[in-house]
């Protein structure tokens, strides 16, 4: 009989039993997620665990969305377990589930040459950005167009807008995400054109989706942001944006400097979602998380 290492591992689906024990990863690894992070992600979506005789020492979950696309992310591995193959079979069990479905991820550096292996190739970046100290400026919109509350009435105008502008069918996560966060609406003639979402996330508050029309320049995106930073100046705010957003250097002037950049990757598919071709008319300035993207 083996008395290799490996073989006291055990793998089994990710309940929502395991929640607590999933976050006391993630405190171990420094990530910022609460436990209430991870209820949300783990609400819309399956995954797999990593046990020994310490307990939980693996994750790694997906989301589906529509009939052929998939996101992956919480691939989570106790810093005193890894190089023993748990991160590349949690991994594989995920892939199974998912299938044949174009997959996207957002990869550490640490992290990317697993998922080439595994079939993955970059497509582009993520900037973080983060930050308490900032001053937001006023930002013009185009003539007709104005900021105003979201209404019960927008969600499937929201539904529309995000889905278009990720490429992802958002017609689960949307609504699960609005119940969380407050939102603000970009409207032009009567017409909601654009939309960003503010909640409690991590160590603050995010900023996510932002979502604007594709034509024209950033100014709409930036003063989406601008609206939920000058309500909460002091407060600890974080953003993730496409490095194509063009964001990064107007972000850090206003005190968002940007902490952390990841790698962009795809599976099985197209380098961008399926809306992100010519005939996309609306675009994603700034994303959910890294996980569900």
């Amino acid at each position: 009989m083996s008395d290799s290492i490996t073989d006291l591992i055990t793998y089994r689906r990710f309940t929502h039993d395991d929640i607590a024990a999933a976050h006391a990863l993630t405190v171990e690894l420094k990530w910022p997620h609460r436990a209430d992070d991870w209820r949300f992600v783990a609400q819309l979506g399956v995954g797999f665990v990593a046990e020994d005789a310490s307990g939980l020492i693996g994750t790694a979950l997906c989301w589906k969305y529509g009939a052929d696309r998939a996101s992956l992310g919480m691939v989570i591995v106790s810093p005193g377990s890894q190089g023993r193959g748990i991160g590349r079979k949690l991994m594989e069990l995920v892939l199974e589930e998912l299938g044949g479905r174009v997959t996207f991820l957002h990869a550490t550096v640490a992290g990317q040459p697993l998922y080439e292996k595994l079939g993955f190739r970059a497509t582009g970046t993520l900037d973080q950005h983060q930050g308490a100290a900032f001053q937001p400026p006023l930002v013009s919109l185009p003539p007709g167009e104005r900021l105003r509350p979201l209404g019960s009435s927008d969600t499937a105008r929201l539904v529309e807008l995000a889905s278009q502008a990720s490429g992802l069918d958002r017609g689960e996560v949307l609504p699960a995400l609005l119940n969380a966060a407050d939102g603000i609406a970009l409207d032009r003639d009567g017409e909601l054109v654009g939309f960003a979402l503010f909640r409690r996330f991590g160590r603050g508050f995010a900023i996510g989706p932002v979502v604007t029309p594709a034509a024209g320049d950033s100014s709409r995106a930036k003063a989406l942001i601008s609206h939920w930073l000058a309500l909460n100046e002091g407060v600890f705010v974080r953003i993730d944006t496409p490095g194509e957003s063009g964001l990064t250097e107007w972000l850090e002037q206003l005190g968002l400097p940007r902490v952390d950049t990841v790698v962009k990757m795809v599976r099985g598919g197209t380098a961008e979602p399926a809306s992100a071709g010519e005939d996309a008319h609306y675009l994603q300035y700034g994303i959910i998380n890294q996980a569900i993207c």
